[in-house]
């Protein structure tokens, strides 16, 4: 998922990879999904930007252990590009009543409690903690969620089939996704306990 976020991949200080430049072109594309859910409506062109994300955050992963360009910059690119593509996606599906408020505050929610984790990690002499694969899996589910929701705005046949499995996606999403942040926090209990400091660079999702 995330270019250089294993631990057992050692990282590099490349800046121009495949991933990477992957990576960028996600993250330009937020402002664009943005524009084109809330202002002309272009549901097709969105869902469009929606699906190179959710392909691209795929693709950058496997390229960078199938190649070996693993990359600290990628380590922090690829989950700033899925939070963000996931909050743009979440503001604009409320801002438009496709989805319920309670889940346009669950996800962002579970992100400010692990965001009050750090100043704890950093005290203790621990750098960031790293992915577990419900994280993945969680983000993985919301990404495929957020697409088919925006297809699923609609009285069409499309739009009936896409509901159905959108929900799916979405609710499992928000269920990993709070599953993997008490994982976090036990893994942070069980590492003060042990009174270990270390140096951890990857980055939770």
């Amino acid at each position: 998922m995330a270019a250089g976020t294993d631990l057992d991949t050692p990282a590099s200080g490349r800046v121009w990879t495949i991933p990477n430049v992957l990576s960028f072109l996600r993250l330009l594309g937020v402002p664009l999904f943005l524009w084109l859910a809330l202002g002309p409506h272009a549901d097709g062109w969105a869902f469009g930007v929606l699906a190179f994300a959710g392909i691209s955050d795929y693709a950058d992963g496997k390229i960078a252990r199938r190649f070996n360009q693993s990359s600290r910059l990628g380590a922090v690119l690829d989950p700033a590009a899925d939070r963000l593509y996931i909050l743009a996606t979440i503001i604009a599906l409320t801002v438009r009543d496709i989805v319920p408020l309670w889940l346009a505050l669950a996800v962002p929610a579970r992100d400010v409690l692990l965001a009050c984790t750090l100043p704890v990690l950093r005290r203790h002499g621990y750098g960031v903690l790293p992915v577990h694969f419900l994280g993945k899996a969680a983000t993985l589910n919301l990404l495929y969620a957020f697409p088919l929701l925006l297809l699923a705005d609609g009285n069409n046949t499309l739009a009936d089939i896409a509901r159905p499995f959108g929900w799916a996606f979405a609710v499992w999403g928000v269920a990993l996704y709070w599953w993997a942040g008490w994982l976090y926090v036990a893994q942070l209990r069980q590492l003060l306990q042990s009174g270990r400091g270390g140096t951890q660079r990857t980055v939770p999702t």
